[in-house]
């Protein structure tokens, strides 16, 4: 693997580049665009896995809210068909 460039060696060369360029007519090369920080994105990601985890928290907590609802339904419809019964005979 290549040894990394400290910034003074970068800058000579970008200078160097541009005074070549000058003598030779070709425009320099444009800069090349710094990268996002790994920080940033780790935290976006973090983020994203928390917004992810919430929702499936509320969704969970609605169909146990769903199912309870459905059993007390349940329940009183089966309470109303046995009076029901009852008062028949």
């Amino acid at each position: 693997m290549a040894k990394k460039k400290s910034k003074l060696a970068k800058r000579a060369a970008e200078l160097e580049a541009a005074v070549a360029g000058l003598f030779t007519g070709t425009p320099a090369k444009k800069k090349a665009k710094k990268k996002k920080a790994k920080k940033a994105k780790v935290v976006k990601a973090a983020k994203k896995t928390v917004k992810k985890a919430k929702k499936t928290a509320k969704k969970t907590a609605k169909k146990a809210v769903k199912k309870v609802a459905k059993k007390k339904a349940v329940k009183k419809t089966a309470k109303k068909k046995a009076t029901r019964k009852a008062k028949k005979k």
